[in-house]
């Protein structure tokens, strides 16, 4: 078996680019950092150990232990992240505001366009959170599908005992409203009064009385 350990490694890995965090992300090298690496030429596998990180462009994945898995022409088929939690952002178009996941496994499909969170997942969008044993992240339309546990039939279910460990849980955080309220302003004291209307004004000081004689 051909395999290589790296120490302290800070690599420049060349894998096809994720799709879609900004639309130039996918132009972008993917850069992996980790303090060590073990490359399996003959496997197409690698695995990162320690504080790892993974950017390129937007996008921005961490965790303790990350394996990639490549196909034989050397592309991205998927990586697994894990951590406690492992993290993963990207930048929307016409956003602002990342898109944010974490859980303690996570899995990226490069192909499919897809995050896989399981265990303790949260994906937080824009005034949104979601949190639940699975949550499904799509990457090209920033959609987000929440489990209480792993949908029946895969792996994930077979695997899990007894009954769901939580609830899927969406938290909508409210708006401030107080910039689109009523806006209050004190009296105009410049207004003209209406026409024919008295004034009740204060006696002029240079007017004297006058004062009848004893």
């Amino acid at each position: 078996m051909a395999s290589r350990f790296l120490p302290g490694c800070a690599l420049g890995l060349i894998l096809a680019p994720p799709v879609h965090a900004l639309s130039t992300d996918k132009d972008q090298p993917i850069e992996v950092e980790a303090d060590t690496a073990e490359l399996d030429d003959v496997k197409n596998v690698s695995i990162y150990r320690g504080n790892v990180i993974v950017i390129q462009g937007s996008i921005r994945m961490t965790g303790d232990l990350m394996t990639v898995y490549q196909t034989d022409s050397d592309d991205l088929d998927h990586l697994i992240m894990e951590g406690n939690p492992a993290t993963y952002k990207q930048l929307p178009d016409d956003s602002k505001i990342h898109d944010e996941a974490r859980a303690l496994r996570m899995e990226y499909h490069e192909i499919k366009n897809k995050v896989i969170l399981i265990n303790q997942a949260v994906v937080t969008q824009e005034g949104l959170r979601f949190s639940g044993d699975r949550i499904d992240y799509d990457t090209e339309l920033s959609k987000v599908k929440a489990w209480s546990k792993p949908p029946a039939g895969t792996a994930d279910a077979e695997a899990q005992e007894g009954p769901p460990r939580e609830r899927v849980k969406i938290i909508i955080k409210k708006k401030n409203k107080g910039a689109d309220g009523p806006e209050l302003r004190p009296p105009d004291t410049n207004v003209a009064a209406p026409a024919g209307a008295t004034d009740a004004a204060a006696p002029d000081p240079d007017t004297k009385a006058e004062v009848p004689e004893p």
